[in-house]
C-alpha cells in the first residue's frame, strides 16, 4: 500500500473527471478510431462556445497550431516575429520552422507577461528599420492574460496581426475598457466568472487574429496531447484545416497543389477533451484555491513573493509560482527545489528566457554570422530588454499545483519549504 506521506507529488498531473469514458466509449462504438470523427467535431463546437471564439480546429499539439497560424500569415525567410522571451520554447520554434527570425520582448513586473511599453519600442524600432514584423506572439504566462487591450491597440496601430499563445491560459479572462464602457465597472472576485458576469469579460486570446491552446498532459485540462487553433476568421480556420490534413484538394484521388501537414487530433483524444471540458470551471477554481492555500501559508515569510494577478483579468492559476530572495529567505530557488525533490516533490524553475537559450544568439555583433555550437545550428535573434525575465528565472519556482492534491499534500510542500527558511 502506498504511503501518502512519501508518494510522489507531481507538478501538474492529469486529473480525469470520470466523464471521459462515456465519450471514449462512443468513439469506439462508432469505430471512428483514426483521426477525425464526431467527437472531434463536437469538441471543436463546445470549445468554441466556451472561449467565445467562433471557429476552432483541434490539432495534435499547441505547437502545430502555432505553426499553422504563422504559415497562414505568410511568415517566411527574412521575416521577423516579435514574441515573449519568458515562455516555453514551443511558442517560438514555429517561427524558426518558417525560416524567420525572432525578436524577444521582456516582461513587466505587474503581470510577468510581455511589457506593452517594450513592445511599442520594438515596433517603433521595426518601423525605423523600414520592415515591420509579420506577427506579434505574446504568451499568457502560467494562466495569466497579457494586457490584451494595450497590446491589441499597438498591433492595430502598427498593422501587425496578433497570434495569442494562450496555451497555458484556458479558463483565464480579461476585462477591456470597451466592455467596461458597455457594461459598467465590474468587481473582481473568485465567483465573478461563475455566472452572468462572464459576458463582461473576454477569454484569453478572444480578440486576437488567432489563438493557440494546448492540452498537453500537464495543462489545466488534457487530451494527453493535443492543441487547438481558434479564430473568428472562418477563412483562416478553413485554410488551417486543409493544411492540417496534408493539404489534400477536393478530388476523389489524392491531389496536392501545396505542402501540408499531418496535424489533426484523433477522435479518441477529442473524446477525452469533451469530458475534460465539462469540468474546466471546477479545475480553475481548484487551481485558484491551491494558490490561496500557498499564499496563506507562505505569504508572510520573508523572502517569498507570489506571482501577482493583473488588475485587468482573472488568472486560471495554472501553476502557483513564487519568487525566493535568498538574502531574506535563507536559501535560494535551487536549494528549495532540491529540498522538495529530496522528499519526492516535483517543483521546477520558471521558464528560462528564450534570449538566454543556447540555441539563440542575441548578440548583434554576430548578426551576419551563421554560427554553430558543437555542430548544432545557432539562430540569430534580437531582444528588447530582458532583465526582468532574467530575475524571474533566477528566483522563480513553480510549486505543485495538481487539482487532485489533498490538504496533506499541500502541507508537505509548505513544511518542506519552511524547513529551508531562516
Amino acid at each position: 500500500m502506498t504511503n501518502r506521506k512519501t508518494e510522489k507529488i507531481f507538478l501538474s498531473p492529469p486529473h480525469m473527471s470520470g466523464e471521459e469514458m462515456s465519450f471514449i466509449r462512443k468513439a469506439f462504438e462508432s469505430n471512428y478510431i483514426a483521426p477525425l470523427g464526431p467527437q472531434v467535431d463536437a469538441f471543436e463546437r463546445e470549445f468554441a462556445e466556451y472561449v467565445g471564439i467562433r471557429h476552432c480546429l483541434a490539432l495534435s499539439s499547441g505547437t502545430a497550431a502555432m505553426h499553422l497560424a504563422l504559415r497562414i500569415l505568410g511568415v517566411g525567410q527574412g521575416d521577423e516575429v516579435i514574441a515573449s522571451t519568458l515562455t516555453f520554447i514551443g511558442s517560438v520554434t514555429p517561427v524558426v520552422f518558417q525560416g524567420a527570425s525572432l525578436v524577444f520582448v521582456d516582461c513587466d513586473r505587474t503581470s510577468w507577461n510581455m511589457d506593452p511599453d517594450l513592445l511599442k519600442n520594438a515596433l517603433e524600432d521595426c518601423k525605423s528599420r523600414g520592415k515591420m514584423p509579420k506577427a506579434v506572439v505574446p504568451t499568457d504566462l502560467y494562466g495569466q492574460c497579457v494586457d490584451y487591450e494595450r497590446i491589441l491597440g499597438l498591433c492595430e496601430e502598427y498593422g501587425v496581426p496578433l497570434v495569442a499563445d494562450a496555451a497555458e491560459a484556458l479558463g483565464a479572462f480579461y476585462l477591456t475598457q470597451r466592455r467596461r464602457d458597455a457594461n459598467g465597472e465590474q468587481k473582481k472576485d473568485n465567483a465573478l466568472l461563475g455566472g452572468l458576469a462572464r459576458e463582461n469579460y473576454c477569454h484569453a486570446g478572444a480578440e486576437a487574429k488567432a489563438a493557440v491552446f494546448s492540452f498537453n498532459g500537464n495543462k489545466i485540462i488534457t487530451t494527453s496531447g493535443g492543441g487547438m487553433l481558434a479564430s473568428d476568421d472562418k477563412g483562416f480556420i478553413d485554410y488551417a484545416r486543409n493544411l492540417s490534413q496534408q493539404a489534400r484538394e477536393d478530388f476523389p484521388h489524392y491531389e496536392h497543389t501545396e505542402i501540408g501537414y499531418n496535424y489533426r487530433m484523433s477522435n479518441v483524444l477529442a473524446a477525452i477533451g469533451r469530458g475534460q471540458l465539462r469540468v474546466l470551471d471546477e479545475r480553475v477554481e481548484a487551481k485558484r484555491k491551491i494558490f490561496a492555500y500557498y499564499r496563506e501559508a507562505l505569504g508572510d515569510i520573508p523572502g517569498i513573493e507570489f506571482m501577482p494577478e493583473a488588475s485587468y483579468g482573472r488568472s486560471n492559476r495554472w501553476l502557483t509560482v513564487i519568487l525566493i530572495t535568498p538574502e531574506e529567505f535563507g536559501a535560494d530557488r535551487e536549494e528549495v527545489r532540491l529540498a522538495l525533490g529530496s522528499v519526492n516533490i516535483e517543483a521546477r524553475p520558471v521558464w528560462k528566457p528564450m534570449h538566454l537559450q543556447p540555441v539563440f544568439d542575441c548578440d548583434l555583433a554576430a548578426k551576419k554570422s551563421k554560427k554553430k555550437q558543437n555542430g548544432k545550428r545557432i539562430y540569430i535573434a534580437r531582444r528588447i530588454g530582458g532583465e526582468v525575465s532574467e530575475d524571474l528565472f533566477e528566483r522563480g519556482l513553480c510549486l505543485p499545483s495538481g487539482t487532485a492534491m489533498t490538504e496533506g499534500d499541500l502541507n508537505r510542500v509548505v513544511e518542506t519549504i519552511l524547513k529551508r527558511s531562516n
